[in-house]
């Protein structure tokens, strides 16, 4: 099975979403001119065409799509062809309207928007599985498709399904995970609340009921909802392997975890030929740079560290949040660029040219309304001219510094109703510990809870449990291997407190973590909105905290680094340092943020013996290396120009705003 497309048949990847059947054949020509003044070298094509490919059930046009397939090819642009499954046509619905998924309150939803499909319908996987074979047997070996594009960012805008059709499918997934009825009964604990099940007829899926439904229930119904999802996109999969062999196959992920929570990325990862991702600023008044930082790693993250494609992202604004602004001129290219540094085969874009109708008509393009006089143009042919000539990094690797755990599922679970307090954010501490590392210069991998075993401290020397709520048994295992053999560990508060079941594991909290952390927590005491609590260390520092305090006792060996100095846990320890091995394990029982929550990574990564680069904050320096060389990324977010140190001890100049790129010849 291909890992990436190779080498030989496409440089850096530049280009975006093209949808020719949104224009007349007249403008075609001029697109495809226009592609090659700016250097683009990929186009995705078709991704919401299946009306226009298949206007009537059977029947077929495809004269269009070889007319603009083999006008890309003539000019040497590659193809990226999808499968346009994420709209099937009205002509579809029409005939088969259950395929429409139905919300938890029992409201079908109706068509007209995008991703509206119920992946359990028989009919829906019929047809897609269809249109695949169909676009597998006409352009599986055609030498301009390079890449495999299978539907549209699954799990947007919606994933879970509750009608009949899913429940029945629900009942099948439950058959095969647990086999009788009483290993399901143990695993949701239906003893609480008298909901005992005695027949699998009597299982349905998680509606709206008058109040909480049962937690293992709702995380199990996700995970089936997912699965759907997933076989649906194997299935095509599979056609296309066998129509278009060598022909890598992937989707687009939507990876930064402020989007499609309801994906378990990592359990999609092992599916794809090749990771690709989509990302998008969100523009809430943070620093956007530092997201889309955080976006890049997590998804080489997925890739196992080897390269991957950004498939999308905007030129400038976006269309869809309250508040859409234009990017700054040079962003772009600091945006493109910054994905590159961290692992992309190059920057890809939403889209080509400008629609002037439908619901993204004000998302911004490579080609804007403005037509070639603008600055966007003007920036975009820039950059085809900056990734052609970067061409040789291609199969370079990103190096990493650090480690960091991260679980969808532990995100499913820890957002689910019911937990000590409604403030409880998995995705805000992710957030607020990576940037702390962001603002050490330091770049990170990310690995699933299931993955650390083999993790070693002499190439992650520290590694940040930003919050693990749902935790596997083998963490245990895992962990206080990692510590006793010299690396550093970080967890933060509500960690290890349940299994995949989310039932609690018992001894004492924080569960699986206990052990390693060489510490018990007798009581949650979370803090009411508008609260703080004061934390000072022997040193008489002195951070505040809100949200969340502890009753933390310590074990043996179990150092108090600082305490509550206030509020209900007045004198309990509040920071922990516990030494194992040849490591050592830290433990923060309260929410910090900013420079405070960044005081506490400073004395984990100097116990880790990390050294973080002398750089201005928002400065990056990211370094890719292979058989090419090593190529470092100086990536200046500021607007003042800065220097940067080099191996060599010279200092390099990077002008504000400005990305440089500095190689070294292996």
């Amino acid at each position: 099975m291909p890992s990436a497309i190779p080498h030989d048949r496409l440089p850096l990847a530049f280009g975006g979403d093209y949808n020719p059947e949104q224009w007349p054949q007249e403008v075609w020509e001029e697109d495809v001119r226009l592609m090659r003044e700016a250097g683009v070298t990929l186009v995705s094509l078709g991704i919401f065409a299946w009306a226009r490919i298949e206007p009537r059930p059977g029947e077929y046009d495809f004269e269009w799509l070889d007319r603009i397939i083999g006008m890309l090819h003539e000019a040497g642009i590659n193809v990226d062809l999808a499968t346009p499954t994420v709209v099937p046509p009205a002509w579809f619905y029409r005939a088969h309207p259950e395929a429409l998924p139905v919300t938890r309150e029992g409201v079908r939803m109706g068509f007209g928007s995008r991703g509206a499909i119920c992946h359990s319908n028989p009919h829906y996987r019929a047809a897609a599985a269809e249109i695949t074979s169909r676009l597998g047997e006409r352009y599986g070996r055609h030498p301009a498709v390079v890449l495999w594009h299978v539907h549209n960012e699954y799990g947007a805008p919606v994933l879970t399904c509750y009608c009949d059709t899913c429940e029945v499918a629900f009942r099948g997934w439950l058959q095969d995970r647990y086999g009788t009825l009483g290993a399901l009964n143990q695993a949701w604990g239906t003893a609480f609340w008298g909901q005992l099940y005695g027949d699998w007829e009597e299982i349905g899926v998680p509606r709206a009921t008058p109040t909480v439904v049962n937690p293992a229930q709702q995380l199990d119904f996700q995970r089936f909802a997912d699965g759907q999802a997933r076989a649906n996109f194997t299935a095509e999969r599979d056609i296309l392997h066998h129509l278009s062999p060598g022909v890598p196959v992937t989707t687009n992920f939507m990876a930064a975890p402020s989007q499609c929570q309801s994906i378990d990325y990592w359990a999609w990862a092992r599916e794809v030929d090749l990771v690709t991702n989509d990302h998008y600023l969100i523009t809430d008044g943070r620093r956007t740079h530092v997201n889309l930082a955080l976006a890049a790693d997590l998804t080489r993250s997925l890739a196992g560290g080897d390269p991957w494609l950004l498939l999308e992202h905007s030129p400038s604004g976006v269309n869809w949040q309250p508040h859409n602004p234009a990017k700054e001129p040079g962003q772009m290219a600091r945006n493109s660029l910054g994905h590159v540094a961290r692992g992309s085969e190059g920057a890809m874009f939403f889209q080509w040219r400008q629609s002037r109708s439908g619901a993204e008509k004000f998302h911004s393009s490579m080609l804007p309304h403005g037509g070639t006089g603008t600055r966007v143009w003007r920036e975009v042919v820039e950059l085809g001219g900056r990734l052609a000539d970067l061409t040789d990094l291609r199969g370079t690797r990103t190096r990493a510094d650090v480690a960091m755990v991260w679980s969808w599922e532990s995100w499913w679970a820890q957002s689910l109703e019911w937990r000590p307090s409604a403030d409880l954010d998995a995705r805000e501490r992710l957030d607020s510990f990576y940037e702390a590392l962001y603002d050490r210069h330091l770049t990170v991998d990310f690995f699933a809870p299931d993955a650390l075993s083999a993790l070693d401290p002499a190439r992650y020397p520290l590694l940040v449990v930003p919050q693990l709520y749902s935790a596997p048994a083998s963490v245990t295992a895992d962990l206080e291997r990692y510590v006793s053999r010299g690396g550093t560990l970080l967890v933060s508060f509500f960690s290890g407190i349940v299994d995949e079941h989310d039932t609690v594991h018992l001894g004492a909290y924080p569960g699986a973590l206990r052990d390693v952390l060489g510490l018990t927590v007798e009581e949650f005491d979370p803090l009411l909105p508008g609260e703080s609590v004061t934390l000072r260390t022997a040193q008489g520092d002195v951070y505040t905290a809100d949200l969340w305090s502890e009753y933390v006792v310590p074990g043996d060996g179990c150092e108090t680094v600082a305490v509550f100095a206030d509020g209900r846990t007045a004198g309990r320890p509040a920071l922990t340092r516990r030494a194992l091995g040849d490591g050592a394990a830290w433990y923060l029982a309260t929410r910090l943020t900013g420079g405070d929550l960044a005081a506490v990574v400073d004395l984990a990564l100097a116990d880790a013996g990390i050294t973080p680069a002398d750089l201005p904050r928002d400065v990056e320096l990211v370094v890719r290396e292979g058989e090419s060389g090593t190529y470092r990324f100086a990536v200046n977010h500021t607007d003042a120009e800065v220097k940067v140190v080099l191996p060599d001890g010279s200092r390099a100049a990077v002008a504000a705003g400005a990305v440089e790129v500095f190689r070294e010849p292996r």
